[in-house]
């Protein structure tokens, strides 16, 4: 009596939808809503009174129109291939009887038996086949994407903007193709799991990755900027003597093209750059927001299905994007240090690397530098997003003083130093560390002294007497291979270089007997 009661319910039901305008739904979806009342009805009208008679009436009858809503579903579960609208029409509504089917079930039972009933259903697996395609669905927005970020890479030229958005449009770009598939994604009212997000962040996650190696890609090797290390010589009395007599060759001399900057080296501007590091933190800030509304709308698309399911998305949302993040965070830092090298060793060569302390320390004061090393810093300052100034700046005073070590521990045979120079050098260290405090408008004092500090101690080394730094070197040999260090707490390749341009002929002979270095040529 029950199962024709329900299969004579269950014939009006596909009368009503024979006679439903096919244009506007797919009748799956029209019968699987038109069910879904019909059991609401029941389960008011009839079932109360049917179960004084019959306990499982309630559970016979959901049981049954789920399986006998399953007969009809099936085949067109099975030649669903992809996200077609009569799919994005049945699939939520099958979806909601189901849950509807199951509810009425666990609400007319105690706990353990609806487990048991539950399991017994044959459930119709929707957010599984529903899942596959989404993911079918999001792996061709993906593609789309991906090859849209190299497309606005190809095209970009690095310009502002606006002075107000100092970052390129090829990022704007790539958020708006990525928003697009988001809201996309979330039109889909089709159930799905945590994998289909999943999938979608780590789609886009991949994407922004490859948007900032894209963005890297074109940077010359650091190596490539900084000119080659000179061989190590010994002093030799004449050519400090050339060299002072020819200071008027060294101030006036420009160096040839070929010397300094090999022609197939491509070294980008420093506005150039400036605006790439702008459009790197652009994406990290908008990532943040990205991320933000990304989980918001898919709490929300859980809590309106109401699923009885537990959930499994309970995740952290903390590492979503960790990928780009690192990423993007390298390429800054990469652009950072490439930039204070090239403004260091690229642009400012001639003043800092040419001619910085030659033909001696006190004809050639670092004072000489200050200016040009102002106007690099304005321009940086000028182009750079506020946040990111003082990551750029600390970038620059780390080259200079990489610059700096470069001209006092391997400046070549033309550069010489005595005892007497550390006293110059190390008020050259303060006029430069100064200068990037600036009075407190600039780093922060601290993280200047930090930086200065490995200068600082190479300077001191200078300040030494030749006998002194003999001895240091003898000893820094053997204790090195124990892992100490020397007395002066220095490296012996530290010491070395220092003797190699110290002039007189104390260390010129110790270097000759015991290291065979070769006497200067200059």
């Amino acid at each position: 009596m029950l199962q024709r009661t329900i299969g004579n319910s269950e014939a009006k039901t596909l009368q009503v939808v024979e006679r439903v305008d096919m244009s506007h739904e797919h009748p799956l979806a029209l019968l699987a809503e038109e069910l879904k009342k019909l059991l609401k009805k029941d389960s008011i009208t009839f079932m109360p009174v049917l179960s004084q008679r019959h306990p499982q009436a309630t559970v016979v009858s959901a049981s049954l129109v789920h399986k006998l809503y399953g007969h009809k579903l099936k085949p067109f579960l099975d030649g669903a291939e992809h996200l077609s609208e009569d799919v994005i029409s049945v699939f939520p509504a099958a979806e909601s009887l189901e849950q509807f089917i199951m509810a009425l079930i666990t609400s007319v039972c105690q706990e353990e038996n609806a487990d048991i009933l539950l399991k017994k259903l044959n459930l119709y697996q929707i957010e599984t086949k529903s899942g596959t395609l989404v993911l079918r669905w999001i792996n061709s927005q993906l593609g789309r994407i991906l090859g849209w970020v190299e497309r606005v890479i190809q095209q970009e030229h690095w310009d502002p903007i606006s002075p107000q958005q100092r970052h390129a449009g090829s990022i704007v770009e790539v958020y708006r193709i990525v928003e697009e598939t988001v809201d996309q994604f979330f039109a889909l009212k089709v159930p799905m799991r945590f994998t289909e997000l999943n999938s979608l962040f780590r789609g886009i996650d991949n994407a922004l990755q490859v948007y900032a190696n894209l963005v890297v890609n074109d940077l010359a090797s650091k190596e490539d900027l900084i000119p080659p290390v000179p061989v190590l010589t010994r002093y030799r009395k004449e050519a400090g003597i050339k060299a002072f007599v020819k200071k008027e060759l060294f101030d006036a001399r420009v160096p040839e093209p070929d010397e300094t900057r090999p022609s197939e080296i491509s070294v980008l501007t420093t506005p150039t750059l400036c605006v790439q590091l702008n459009t790197l933190h652009y994406a990290i800030i908008h990532l943040n927001k990205l991320e933000d509304n990304v989980w918001e709308r898919w709490s929300s698309k859980r809590s309106q299905e109401k699923l009885i399911k537990k959930s499994i998305d309970e995740k952290s949302k903390k590492d979503t994007f960790d990928g780009s993040r690192k990423v993007i965070n390298a390429a800054m830092d990469r652009i950072c240090e490439y930039t204070g090298t090239k403004i260091i060793f690229w642009d400012l060569r001639v003043p800092f690397m040419d001619n910085l302390y030659k033909p001696s320390v006190s004809g050639s004061r670092v004072d000489a530098l200050i200016e040009p090393l102002d106007l690099e810093l304005s321009q940086l300052c000028d182009i750079v997003v506020e946040p990111l100034r003082d990551r750029i700046v600390t970038s620059l005073l780390q080259a200079s003083l990489d610059g700096l070590l470069r001209v006092i521990l391997d400046g070549g045979p033309s550069r010489v130093f005595i005892p007497g120079d550390a006293k110059l050098l190390e008020e050259d260290l303060e006029v430069l560390k100064e200068f990037f405090i600036s009075g407190g408008d600039g780093l922060p004092r601290g993280v200047v002294e930090n930086q200065v500090a490995r200068v600082r101690h190479v300077i001191k080394l200078h300040g030494y007497e030749t006998r002194e730094l003999i001895e240091d070197l003898k000893s820094a040999s053997g204790l090195e291979m124990h892992g100490g260090k020397s007395k002066l707490g220095a490296d012996s390749k530290t010491l070395l270089r220092i003797l190699c341009h110290r002039s007189d002929s104390e260390a010129s002979q110790f270097l000759k007997k015991q290291y065979k270095i070769p006497k200067s040529s200059a």
